[in-house]
């Protein structure tokens, strides 16, 4: 089982291949220049053993009241 501790260590390369995707793919994340698909963001978040919300924030269409 994978901890946080274990992430901390990790670099971009690494996660990148965890993931499957590029590492470009997760500098653009880290940038929030790209938002990852929803199979992507479950991933992130499983590794890091954290739920998708602790990783990524929805800034959805703001209605007037």
């Amino acid at each position: 089982m994978r901890t946080r501790q274990d992430s901390e260590n990790w670099t971009q390369e690494g996660l990148a291949k965890r993931v499957d995707v590029s590492r470009q793919t997760i500098i653009a994340i880290e940038k929030g220049t790209y938002n990852p698909s929803l199979e992507l963001a479950f991933k992130l978040a499983r590794i890091f053993g954290v739920a998708i919300e602790d990783l990524f924030s929805y800034e959805g269409e703001k209605r007037e009241a």
